[in-house]
Order: C-alpha cells, then sequence, then structure tokens
C-alpha cells in the first residue's frame, strides 16, 4: 500500500517544541492521523477477458489494500468480491497455449484448465500435494506441472499423468556387481573363478539378471541423484524431450544477527540475517536430462570466451594466483516456440561478463552469440544482475533478442542464431528501460528515457527495427501494462507533484486516455500548493552533465542556506518528473522551502536513468566520484544562486547516509552540518550481492574499501553530525553505526549524535519513528545553518 502523507511540517526550537499554526498540520497529527492519508493504485493487471483491468487499492482508508477493478466499458472503480481474488489473480498469471485459445493456472495448489471461448474450467489435478507452474507442451497436447522438485505431464486427450522427472537426494548408489579395483583384486576374482564352480554358477545368475534389467531399464524412469544439492530452474522444452535443471550447492559461510531488544517475551532474540561481503557463495551447475536418449548430460562452461579473464583491477595486486575457470550461473534455457533452438543467459559470478549462447541440448554444447564485457559488473535496465537474466527472447524460431550495454546505453538487438549476426534496433544516449514483444510478434513495446532522462514514455517499435512510434504524451513516468490482446493499455502515471493515477487508454497513437482513479489525494493533500521542482543540470568537474531537482524559495524568504539531499539505494533516479517514492523527503523539502532554504536533490554518479558510464561511475570509489557529484552542487549552489557557502547542509538514508558521512568526514570545509540516516559505515560489512560487484571482495581489493568507507576517515569530522538509525535494521545492520561510534568516541569527536530507533528495521514502519527523525534533522539544520 502506498500512503502519501501531508507534509505541512512546522517544528520550533526543540524536538519536544513543535506545534500547528494556523491553517497547517503539525507533523505528528499528519502521521499518526488516517484521515490525513491517500492512497495511489497499484500492481495493475489485465484479466484474461482483456475486458477487466485489476489493481490493489485502499481509497476507504481501510487497514490494509483491496482488489479493485474497472472495464473498458465501464470505467468506474469497484471492489471485487474478496472470494474471488485469489482465482482472479491466479487466472490472470495463467500460461498461454501457442494459438492464446486457452490458459493454464495454478489455485490453491492445483491445476486448472481454461478454454478461453468457451469459458469451461477443467480440473486437471485435486491432491493433496501443492502444483504449480503449469505450461503447455507437445504442441499444446500435454500441461507439465511441478509437484515438489519433479515435473508431471497431463495429457489433455486421455487425461494420462506421467511422471517426467524422479530427482533423488544424495549419490548414486555404489555399484553392487563386485567388480574388482586393483590388480591385486583382479587376479583374485580370476582365481575364484577359476577354482571354484559355485562362484562361477552365482556369476552366471548375476550376469543374467542384470542383463535382464538392462534389457527393460528403458520402461522405468530414471533417477536423478542430486548429492546434497538443491534442484532449480526446472524447465521442460516444448517438445517434451528435454529437462533442464539446475542443481545448486550451498556455501559453508558465516551469517549474521541481528539482535531484537523490544520482544513480547521480554528477552532479546536473535534475527537471522545475510552473510557478509565476501563470503563463500553457492555453486551452480546445470544440466540437460534427455528423455529420449535416456542420457544426463552437463552444461559445459568451461570453455566459454574468456572465461579465464582475469579482470583489470587484479593489476593492482602483481601476487595474485594465476587465471582460473571462474564460476558461473546458467539463466534460461529460454525455448523458441516451437522449440527448434534454445538460448541461455550465462553470467560469471564475478559479473564481469554475461554471454548469451545458443544451447545444444543433445550435446550440452554451447555456441556463442553475444559476449558482453565490463570491468565493473554488468548490469543495466532490461539486463538484471547475475541471478537473474535479463530482458530475452524470440522474435521467430531463428531470431532471438535482448538487450545490451554495448553502446554504453541499454539498448534492444536481435542476432540470427545460425549466422550470428547481431542487429541493434535502437540507438542514441538514452535507455530502454522497458521490453516486451507484443502477441503477435510484430512489434516490440518498449519504455525509454528519450524524451529526458527524467521521462518514462511508452512506444512501438517493429522488430526489424526502424522509427519507434510513441504511445504516451504527458510528461512525468508511465508505468504501463498491456492487455493479453495488445488492444489497451492500462497505466498508472504521475508528475513531479503529482501522486500516481491509473489511466486506460486504447494501444494506438494519438489515442486519448481516460484516468480510473481520482481519489488517490485527500482534500487537505490537494490544499496545499506542492511544488514542481526545477530539474536542473550543472557540469561536473570532469565535464560530465549532471542532472538535479531544485526547490528555491520565495526571494522575500530566502536565508541564504541550503540543504542537499542524497538518495539511496545509489542506482537509483530522483532528479525526475514523477512523483518520488521518497515522498516523504519530497515533503520535507516543501517544508524547508517554505522557511526559505533552497534545497538540491541530484542524481550523482551511480545513479539509474543515465548509460553504463554513469551507473559504474563509482566502480573500486564510492565516495569519490559520487561525492564530487555533490560538492560541485554545493559549488554549483553557492556561485549561481548565491548560498553562503558556510551554510549548506547535507542528508540522506542508506546510501545516501554513507554519502552524508563521507562528505563530513573527507569534505568538513563544504558542509557545515549532515544527518546521515541507517548509513553503511565499513562496506566490508555490508551485504555480498550488492558490495561485491562494485569493489570486489575485501580480501581480493582491500585498495577500493579502504578508500571507499567512512569509518576511515573519521578523523575529519568537523561539522554537526546527526547518525540515525534502527536497531533491528537487517540490511545496514546496527552494528554498522555502533562500530562508528565508538570510532569517534576514541577519536574524541565532540560535535556528533546517535539517534536509536530500537524497533524499526532499514525501512522505517511506526509514524512516530518517522516523526522523531525528521524533527532532529530539523533541529539540526535549523541550529546549525541560521544562526550564523
Amino acid at each position: 500500500m502506498r500512503k502519501w502523507v501531508i507534509p505541512v511540517f512546522i517544528f520550533l526550537s526543540s524536538p519536544a517544541a513543535y506545534a500547528q499554526q494556523t491553517g497547517l498540520l503539525t507533523v505528528e497529527k499528519i502521521m499518526r492521523d488516517p484521515k490525513w492519508i491517500g492512497t495511489s493504485p497499484d500492481e495493475v493487471f489485465w484479466g484474461y477477458d482483456n475486458q477487466n483491468i485489476y489493481f490493489n487499492w485502499n481509497p476507504d482508508k481501510q487497514i490494509k489494500d483491496s482488489l479493485y477493478f474497472s472495464s473498458i466499458r465501464d470505467h468506474s472503480p469497484r471492489k471485487t468480491y474478496a472470494g474471488s481474488r485469489s482465482l482472479i489473480q491466479a487466472q490472470a498469471q495463467g500460461t498461454y497455449n501457442t494459438s492464446r485459445s486457452m490458459i493454464t493456472y495454478s489455485y490453491e495448489g492445483d491445476i486448472y484448465l481454461l478454454d478461453l471461448k468457451t469459458r469451461k474450467v477443467q480440473r486437471i489435478t485435486q491432491t493433496a500435494d501443492y502444483e504449480y507452474n503449469p505450461v503447455f507442451c507437445s504442441d499444446d497436447k500435454q500441461v507439465v506441472f511441478q509437484k515438489d522438485q519433479n515435473l508431471w505431464a497431463w495429457d489433455r486427450a486421455s487425461g494420462q499423468l506421467t511422471q517426467l522427472t524422479d530427482f533423488q537426494q544424495g549419490s548414486k548408489p555404489d555399484d553392487k556387481t563386485g567388480k574388482p579395483g586393483n590388480e591385486q583384486e583382479q587376479y583374485l576374482q580370476r582365481q575364484q573363478l577359476e577354482l571354484l564352480e559355485i562362484i562361477k554358477e552365482k556369476k552366471a545368475e548375476t550376469d543374467a539378471a542384470a542383463a535382464f534389467s538392462k534389457a527393460h531399464e528403458n520402461s522405468r524412469l530414471r533417477k536423478l541423484y542430486t548429492q546434497d544439492k538443491r534442484v532449480m530452474n526446472v524447465k521442460v522444452s516444448p517438445d517434451g524431450r528435454f529437462v533442464t535443471y539446475t542443481l545448486y550447492a550451498t556455501a559453508k559461510g558465516r551469517s549474521t544477527v541481528v539482535p531484537d531488544f523490544v520482544t513480547a517475551s521480554g528477552f532479546t532474540t536473535d534475527i537471522p540475517s545475510r552473510e557478509k561481503v565476501g563470503a563463500p557463495q553457492g555453486t551452480f551447475e546445470s544440466w540437460v536430462f534427455d528423455r529420449q536418449k535416456d542420457t544426463v548430460l552437463p552444461i559445459i562452461t568451461k570453455t566459454l570466451p574468456g572465461i579465464k579473464d582475469l579482470p583489470d583491477y587484479t593489476k593492482d595486486y602483481p601476487q595474485k594466483d594465476s587465471p582460473v575457470v571462474r564460476p558461473v550461473i546458467v539463466n534460461g534455457p529460454y525455448w523458441s516456440d516451437r522449440g527448434a533452438n534454445a538460448i541461455v543467459d550465462i553470467r560469471s559470478q564475478d559479473n564481469k561478463d554475461r554471454w548469451i549462447m545458443l544451447l545444444d541440448a543433445a550435446t550440452g554444447n554451447l555456441k556463442p552469440l553475444d559476449r558482453q564485457r565490463d570491468e565493473a559488473w554488468v548490469a543495466g535496465p532490461g539486463i538484471g544482475w547475475s541471478r537473474g537474466g535479463g530482458n530475452i527472447g524470440w522474435i521467430n524460431e531463428n531470431t532471438c533478442w535482448f538487450q545490451s550495454e554495448a553502446s554504453g546505453y541499454s539498448h534492444l538487438y536481435t542476432c540470427d542464431v545460425n549466422t550470428g549476426k547481431t542487429t541493434q534496433l535502437t540507438s542514441g544516449n538514452y535507455e530502454v528501460q522497458e521490453a516486451q514483444l507484443s502477441p503477435d510478434h510484430k512489434q516490440f513495446y518498449i519504455i525509454t528515457n528519450e524524451v529526458h532522462p527524467g521521462e518514462k514514455q511508452f512506444y512501438h517499435l517493429p522488430v526489424q527495427g526502424g522509427k519507434a512510434v510513441r504511445i504516451t504524451r504527458e510528461p512525468g513516468a508511465h508505468e504501463v501494462t498491456v492487455s493479453p490482446d495488445g488492444k489497451w493499455i492500462a497505466y498508472r502515471y504521475s508528475y513531479s507533484n503529482k501522486p500516481w493515477e491509473l489511466y486506460l487508454q486504447a494501444n494506438e497513437p494519438n489515442a486519448k486516455p481516460v484516468q480510473l482513479t481520482n481519489l488517490a489525494q485527500s482534500e487537505e493533500f490537494k490544499s496545499y500548493n506542492w511544488r514542481d521542482p526545477q530539474v536542473i543540470t550543472f557540469q561536473s568537474r570532469d565535464q560530465q552533465t549532471v542532472y538535479a531537482r531544485l526547490y528555491t524559495p520565495d526571494p522575500a524568504k530566502k536565508n541564504n542556506a541550503a540543504v542537499i539531499f542524497v538518495h539511496g539505494a545509489g542506482y537509483l533516479q530522483n532528479a525526475h518528473k514523477w512523483w518520488s517514492s521518497y515522498f516523504r523527503e519530497y515533503m520535507f523539502h516543501n517544508l524547508l522551502t517554505d522557511e526559505g532554504y533552497t534545497v538540491m536533490d541530484i542524481d550523482y554518479r551511480g545513479s539509474a536513468g543515465y548509460g553504463r558510464n554513469w551507473r559504474t561511475g563509482i566502480y573500486r570509489h564510492m565516495g569519490g566520484k559520487d561525492l564530487d557529484d555533490e560538492v560541485d552542487g554545493a559549488k554549483y549552489l553557492a556561485e549561481k544562486l548565491q548560498i553562503d557557502a558556510r551554510r549548506i547542509g547535507i542528508y540522506g538514508g542508506s546510501y545516501g547516509g554513507f554519502m552524508t558521512l563521507m562528505g563530513l568526514f573527507t569534505q568538513p570545509d563544504v558542509f557545515a552540518a549532515g544527518a546521515a540516516l541507517r548509513s553503511v559505515t565499513d562496506w566490508a560489512h555490508y551485504n555480498h550481492g550488492y558490495t561485491s560487484n562494485i569493489l570486489n571482495e575485501p580480501f581480493t581489493d582491500s585498495i577500493a574499501y579502504r578508500r571507499s568507507s567512512p569509518i576511515y576517515f573519521a578523523s575529519g569530522l568537523k561539522g554537526k553530525l546527526l547518525m540515525c538509525h534502527g536497531m533491528v535494521d537487517t540490511n545496514v545492520h546496527f552494528q554498522d553505526i555502533v562500530r562508528l561510534s565508538q570510532r569517534l568516541i576514541e577519536l574524541g569527536k565532540n560535535n556528533w549524535e546517535l539517534a536509536v530507533y530500537p524497533v524499526e528495521d532499514h525501512g522505517f514502519v511506526n509514524p512516530a519513528s518517522w516523526t522523531d527523525e525528521y524533527k532532529r534533522i530539523h533541529l539540526l539544520f535549523n541550529s546549525t545553518l541560521l544562526k550564523q
């Protein structure tokens, strides 16, 4: 549920002293009283009938969202019947057959078949077990689904149910034939056969039994032994011949725990949490079970092009070992519709390489189609991270499509798998942020930021490339969901100062949109004149264009002080033209601007939306170019907007908290005060998936960790520092801020304070905690930036 909170915040001189003024609401009342809260529609999806749009919503301010719907004929939102919601969602998530005349779906643990023409539902299973992931197979003659970890096939004509796989934990039983081992054992066996008739007779019986078993073994289902590994990603080819699967071996590393102090029992309990970066990682191996030949073969990855390539950073450590075959993760396979071909999306576990390969399922061999090498890390819109494939699929039996940052921006490509020829369909200094193939395979539906880095617009693009046709028009962002038949789009739309609402439109150019929801905002919310912040640019010291949101006060109220907000997540965009996920901060910035502050919100190096070079600008040095962008923003405020350079504050949460610490510790003459919220203080204590991409591992690239971790620079603190942290934070652990606090104590620093929130995780939940945190931030800036 997305809740928007009315932000006319009024604070006085201390956290305890704040009150309501004429026409304004206090922050405590706003945070605590539900009547001031509005919601936006979310999680939009179409029904299989192409008539109804479903979405989660809560206009009645209930405890939680309910499922609503509108139709292409009756636009009025209506609440669905509670008992039907699970079925509606199950059917909408179903899998279509080739002609799109039927869907199969899992509902309450059983499998069903729905004929879209007759609307007749046929129940396939009715068991106490949980069956899931149904797909059509063998020219749509079968429905294949999973039960436990195994595949089962249901024949539409006969109704026969057949088990396709038999995964067994443990190793294959030892050979019981008594075959000799070394030469001594072989001699003794030959001697027994030569001397004793009883041994000859027993051997003859054993050989006959073995011959009989071999003659009839094809009638039995082959056991697939998994040893102590976990079965994942079980898939069947469209013709039913091949079953592919992945075996995952868990690493034996040490996980962290987070103490929970405020409990119902009165005793402290431990919350199991994540590993730290550099912990041993699990390994993946992928296999093909050929049901026709009854063989099991590995997908061979040890000969991938460049599989032994060392990353460039190892040049800083010449004593490192020789190149080895790097472990990889195989995503897929992705089969063409009729199963003529299959491709896999393979990532090295160090995330420096991505290979798209043609898989010969009969042999396990791979043919290279595309390799993307990034000395930082492979990612970007539609490309994904190592443990999940990106946008990828088939236009026809011989032409696949995918996204790549080969040009520096994420764009669409096709590849003829027979010739290996790759064609780039989109190009330019913008990103294809989402891509989907139309049901008829004639065009792509794409969302790009071509118009402006801070906008998301929806287009049609022919599969052969050419000029894209723009479908949406309003400035801002469009989150589009296309109807199953491709004729309609439902989309959430928002602008900088307008929260998300739901719209319906024909899926064609110049069609008129219809707004379906209009109750997301309370009257109190609408009564305030929310600012439309400018999206500006300035030049960084290395001559790059930096985008930022700028809030400027009424000239009569301008106090010549400024606050710079640093968004979290690192790879996230906030200098844009749509309603921000940082809505509390947006509202706080309106308050600060009302009081005369100038506020700047910068998309620093590492932010999303600006291509590969911007995304990887923090590689091996977080707190480097990203912090330079913040410092250059402060310079812009002083030189272009006449802000007093001695009265600039900075604040942010998570990555923004980390940046605040780096700013106060390494640029103490730039920032007079800072509020660091739920901050990473030492990257060697953060998680592996995020951190290892950017800084490698602490024991392989200690240089990167030392220059990127605030705890090493705490001696530089001069300005006033406020730190706020939840004590049950399972993302950035409370231990982080405790270690830094001890460091500050040992350094003899006096101008810092720590506010702890005993019941809060990384994202606060309790209104009282949000209220307390913002009061303290507000007091910090008023007491330091306005006193000079």
